[in-house]
Order: structure tokens, then sequence, then C-alpha cells
């Protein structure tokens, strides 16, 4: 009977390792991990780890590992089909009825299997002979060791087009074809694939050979052949679903706890060379979802390293641009660049491991990267410039399927937008009290555009929001040297509240013209409203002290500006319930309270001040 990995997979993702596990063996949570002392070997001190998430139990001592199915075959010793079935009827799943197509299917892929283990032999021996001098002097200048090189299974394919046909004779034409050893042309004897190449397995997942890599050696009498060559897709193997070296990466990632994504399988060579073994590399193509996924099988956030050319950026935004719609809840990447010119193996031999291992160790954002790299893309000097960027950001927060993080990139890359194309004004330079009137010039009374008195008027008139905001604004245009005093206040209210972002903007217009020493008023000869006759806040009044009507100004802006603050922070905590229900109840109940406590200090301000123009008028 053949199952389909598809099947193999959803019985995988069915089925809860640690409850399978737990049935023979006492776990112990440990984070977002089980752990035991370890069935296969004795131990006093637990090594066994059972993730859950993953799929996978694995030991540090002995390192057994494996799924639920290897569990049931390894630990209780039962058949691989009857571990299959006891699962499959926990999981309420129908194992498929035997399949005779299936079954020729894997036995075809079991004798494709035979093909590149045969060949691979072949390889290897080719690079130990005589006419493996030449690939032996390239690994020897790239400084690979002896134990590199048989580790990772180099070798040779000699030049003549008929030498694999004739060293695997036991294959037929038709194998040897189906599993990418040899091109078949009409019209033409068929010709070995790989002829004149260093030559590289690639794995699967169980460590099988499944394909092959091959670097061309001499370029010069062939200027036209590309300088890395794979095996095309066969039945064994599918370069879009397929890490290079996953099989010896994935356990040393087990125990450093991270996993790095270089660009090509010798860039993942030489950073194993260099002790640094937990490295994959894609075949020839950006890197696709089904490669993703098998990377955050491993861990959470997987490091791409790439070159610091422009290419290598090219490649990090491809990379960025088809993981943003799979990001999911503490599932991301991080992003290495390189210096400019270098490759990882150039970096080592330059400076050292260490300089390799400080990189990584400081990594940048999914995000940043993504924020660095738009903005960089293309000048930003105009306004449309500036506008283009804010697209193309947004156009990849719509990219993002999971709506909390589509939301919380929106956020911040806006925020990172803002402060770059609306930075804040420089402090104005402060002049001494009395220059103006030594110098005997008299400043004008501030003045404004038409459009930015148009403005203020209707903030003035009722276009703001309410009496404090309508209060604020006429006390400023009574008192605006207070204006660029409270500047970073008054910016932070223009961004939370659009309805008062064009007066305020007036204000600060009309603030850089002033004379601090004048104590002047913008003149309301331009048509600006004079604040009403009975007000309740005494900053507006003419009979208030200039010193008091300051302080009270400015106490009415503290609160004008906490309560937008406020009530953003409580729209984003309700937001936030289903995601964390308790910590959303406890911060919406944190907040209100805060709320109600501004409320109250809003009407004692009133209060105050209304008592405080009654007491002036008896």
């Amino acid at each position: 009977m053949a199952l389909s990995p598809q099947w193999l997979d959803e019985l995988r993702m069915r089925t809860t390792l640690s409850a399978v596990i737990g049935r023979t063996l006492r776990l112990t949570k440990a984070g977002r991990e089980f752990k035991a002392c370890c069935p296969f070997h004795n131990e006093k001190t637990p090594s066994f780890y059972v993730n859950d998430e993953k799929g996978f139990y694995h030991c540090f001592g002995c390192e057994a590992h494996g799924d639920a199915i290897r569990w049931l075959t390894d630990q209780r010793g039962l058949p691989f089909m009857d571990a299959v079935k006891e699962l499959a009827a926990e999981a309420g799943m129908e194992v498929p009825a035997p399949d005779p197509r299936a079954a020729q299917r894997a036995e075809k892929r079991a004798s494709l299997h035979d093909v590149t283990a045969a060949a691979q032999v072949w390889f290897e021996g080719n690079l130990r002979g005589a006419d493996g001098s030449q690939p032996r002097a390239y690994l020897s200048r790239r400084g690979f060791s002896d134990a590199t090189i048989r580790e990772f299974g180099f070798g040779y394919a000699p030049g003549d087009r008929q030498a694999l046909k004739r060293a695997l004779g036991q294959f037929d034409e038709a194998m040897l074809s189906e599993a990418g050893m040899r091109i078949e042309v009409e019209g033409k004897d068929p010709y070995d694939r790989f002829r004149n190449r260093m030559m590289l397995p690639i794995h699967d997942a169980r460590g099988r050979v499944i394909a092959f890599g091959g670097r061309i050696l001499d370029s010069e009498a062939n200027p036209s052949a590309p300088k890395y060559l794979n095996s095309p897709d066969t039945p064994l193997f599918d370069k879009g679903r397929t890490l290079y070296n996953l099989h010896r990466a994935a356990p040393a990632a087990r125990q450093s706890g991270r996993m790095i994504v270089v660009e090509g399988y010798m860039d993942a060579i030489a950073l194993a060379n260099a002790g640094i073994r937990e490295a994959v590399a894609p075949l020839g193509t950006a890197l696709t979802e089904n490669q993703l996924e098998l990377l955050w099988r491993q861990v959470e956030r997987p490091i791409l390293c790439f070159d610091g050319d422009n290419a290598g950026q090219r490649a990090a935004m491809r990379a960025i641009a088809r993981a943003l719609p799979m990001l999911r809840p503490a599932h991301s990447l991080a992003i290495v660049r390189l210096p400019a010119g270098m490759d990882p193996d150039d970096l080592i031999k330059d400076k050292g491991p260490e300089a390799m291992e400080a990189l990584l160790a400081q990594p940048d954002s999914l995000l940043d990267t993504l924020w660095e790299f738009e903005r960089a893309a293309s000048p930003l000097n105009s306004p449309e410039d500036k506008a283009g960027l804010k697209a193309r950001l947004l156009d990849h927060v719509d990219s993002i399927q999971h709506p909390d993080i589509r939301a919380l990139y929106k956020r911040e890359l806006l925020e990172r937008f803002s402060a770059f194309a609306f930075p804040p004004r420089p402090p104005r330079e402060a002049r001494p009290r009395g220059d103006w009137k030594k110098s005997g010039f008299k400043p004008a009374a501030p003045t404004l555009a038409p459009e930015a008195r148009e403005r203020l008027i209707r903030a003035m008139q009722g276009g703001a929001r309410d009496a404090l905001t309508r209060a604020v604004i006429a006390g400023l245009v009574r008192f605006p040297e207070q204006i660029m005093r409270h500047e970073d206040t008054l910016s932070e209210l223009a961004r939370r509240d659009p309805n008062v972002g064009p007066a305020i903007d007036s204000l600060l217009e009309a603030a850089e013209a002033l004379d601090l020493s004048a104590q002047s008023t913008i003149s309301l000869e331009t048509g600006l409203p004079a604040p009403p006759e009975k007000t309740l806040f005494a900053f507006l009044d003419e009979g208030t002290d200039p010193d008091d009507a300051r302080e009270d100004l400015a106490e009415a802006v503290s609160l004008l500006v906490e309560r937008p603050a406020l009530e953003s922070a409580l729209s984003a905590a309700t937001a936030r319930f289903e995601r964390d229900p308790e910590g959303s109840i406890a911060e919406q109940a944190r907040l209100r309270e805060r709320l109600l406590a501004l409320n109250e200090r809003l009407k004692r301000f009133g209060r105050r001040k209304a008592a405080a123009a009654d007491e002036s008028e008896s």
C-alpha cells in the first residue's frame, strides 16, 4: 500500500504527539515543549524533548528523533502500517485503499533512489581518482577540509558525454533520464547531463540522495555554460520543496535555536566548514512558500543571509514579499546583510568566523529591512516621491493575511513614514529679551496667509470638536508666544486628531514670525473671531492676570492632548480582545479609570474657572 506524502502530513497534523508519547512516558511541561528522561538510553537528567507545534521528538543525548509514526515503530515495535492505522483511527481518518498505480510510482521512486545512490558513489570515486586533480585543486583553494569534503560528498563528473552511461550500465536509459542524469533530445543520442563539473549530492530530509548540483571547472572552454547546474525536477526532486543541507542543518538548529538561509549550496558548505552547521540554501530559485514552511518547522525566526550587492538586496526583498502573506504570530524572518561585495566565504576568510557570528547575533527584523529597502529604492526629493514611498509600504501591508499583524505593520510603517516625511520643526533660536527694542525695530503683529486664516476661523467658530478645543485655539491666538512652548504637544495632538491639525499648522506658521518679547496677539484685523464673551476658561478673560492665564492655558493644552491619547489606547486594547481577552479587559478597565479621572479634571477645571470669574464680578 502506498500512502501519499500529503496524506501522511495530514495524519501528523491531526495527531498530538505529546498525547501519544505520554501514554507510555511521563512528560513534564517545559515552556512550549515537554521533557523527559529518554526511553532509548539510560540517563538521569532529562534530555528528551517533545514539540507538539513542530510534530517531532528529539533526544540531545542519543540523537533519537522522529514523529508519531516513528515513535510507535521504534518505541513500541509496531510495523509501519500498523502504526499508521492506529494513529488514523484516533484521528478519525480513513486509510486509503491500495492503489496499484500509487504502488507502481512508489516502486519507481525506490528504483530511482538506486540510480542517484549509484551515481553518487561513482562521482566520489572520480574525485579521488586520477581525473579528479582539477576539482581537488579547486576545493583546496576554497579551504575546505578533508572532513568537509567527505561529509558533503563532493565528487567529479568527467567530460565524456557517455561516461555515466557506461559506469551505470545496470540501469536502462529510461531510468537514467527519469532520474535527471541523462538528457534525451529528439533525433540525437542521449548524453550525460553533468560533464566536467565538480559534483554535489542533494538530499531529502531523510538524507537520501535525490538530485545533484554541478559547478563548472573550465568556464573558458565553454563560456556559455552555466556556472552551476542542478538536476531537473524528477519524481524524486522538486526544487521548490527542497532545501539544500536540511537533513544536516535541522539537528544542528535544534541545538543552536537558529536556522540560517544562504543564497547557494557553496555558501552553506563554507559556513559548515567554519563550524556554523545550521545553514541551508534554496536551489537556484527564490524561497518558495513550501520552503518557508520547512524553515518554520525548525525555528520561528530563520535568519536569511544575503550578499551585500544589489542582487542580494533584490533576493532579500523577493523573500520578504513571499513571506508577508504567510506571517503568523511568533513566526517571522530575520535578515542579515553582508558587507558589499562579500559572500559568507569571503567574510569568513577575510575576518574570520567570529565576524560572521557577530552579524548573525544582531540581524535586522523583517519590518526594518522592508522599511530601509523601500526608503532607499528611489529618490525622495518631492512630495510625489514621498507619496510613492507611502503607497509602496501600504501595498506590502495589504498583502499580509493575518489581521493583527497587518494592523501592527501598518501602524509601525506609517509612524516611520510620518516621522520621515513630516519631521518636527527645529527649535527657533531664542533671542534675549529686549534685543528687538534695542535695535529700534518694532515687529509687525504676526500675520497669516488667507488659507491659514480661514482654517483658524473655522476651528474657532465650531470646526473643532468641542468647547475645550475651541478655547485652546483661541487662547493660543491670544498668547501666540506660548505656541512654540507647546510645539511638541500640539504636533502630537494634530497627528491624533485630524479635525484640529490644519488649525494647529496655521498657529505654528504664525508663531514662526513672532517676537517673543512683544507679548502681542495674532492680529484680529485679519478677520479672526474674538473669543466668546462668556467663557469658563480664565485664559480667555481679559481681566485675568497674564501669567496666570498662560499657566491655565498650559493646563488646558495638557488636558486636550491626553484625552485622544487615552481614547486611542482604549481602542487598541479593545481590538486585542479576541487574541488576549484577560489582558484586554484589564487594560480597558485601567484606561477607562484614567478617562473618568481626566473627565473629572476637565469638570473641575471648568468649575474653577467659572468660580474665579464669578468672584471677580462680585
